[in-house]
């Protein structure tokens, strides 16, 4: 049966758009998986609560994906495609070419020793809080009891996160371009 699952995603080294790009095409790739919307993209201060990531800013964003791969097999996806992408596996709370959290799988509750879902932290953060807004506004973190608006108005301005301007054009086809295309 196949669920939503809300996966964010990060870079903060080298050209991050396109490692963020990469992912989510990467991500449209996952076989019995759909992407079912892609947040827009901001730019945010790095956070230093559990991770020395650099001074570098990230580009963040949210993939919202229809699935029906297991949560432990998904893990392993991402961990994959962060390596294909030049991940550091021996320094990961550090600056980063691309990091992938699943956020929510559906409603489930995990609880393992590598795999804890709903994100532990999702809910202070508000460059995960602010493209999960655009994509489900009205989901309700199933441990909290709140919706992912209730979470972002409660999440203060612990960091700076602001909308990347002008958006790039993407090849998802999930949003509209900022320009019209060429011979339009």
């Amino acid at each position: 049966m196949r669920e939503t699952v809300f996966i964010g995603f990060g870079s903060n080294v080298g050209d991050r758009l396109d490692f963020c790009d990469r992912a989510v095409t990467l991500l449209s790739l996952l076989p019995h998986s759909q992407v079912s919307g892609v947040s827009l993209l901001y730019e945010t201060e790095p956070v230093n609560d559990h991770a020395q990531p650099g001074d570098g800013w990230f580009l963040n964003g949210v993939v919202q994906l229809e699935t029906d791969i297991t949560p432990r097999s998904l893990l392993t996806v991402l961990r994959e495609i962060e390596r294909s992408l030049g991940r550091d596996e021996d320094n990961r709370s550090g600056p980063r070419t691309l990091d992938l959290d699943i956020l929510f799988y559906g409603r489930r509750i995990i609880d393992e020793p590598d795999l804890v879902v709903p994100h532990p932290r999702l809910h202070q953060r508000r460059f995960v809080l602010m493209p999960l807004s655009e994509l489900d506004p009205l989901f309700v973190h199933p441990t909290l009891k709140k919706t992912i608006n209730q979470l972002l108005a409660e999440a203060g301005k612990q960091s700076e996160v602001r909308l990347l301007f002008p958006q790039p054009s993407t090849r998802y086809g999930s949003r509209p371009a900022c320009s019209p295309p060429p011979g339009s």
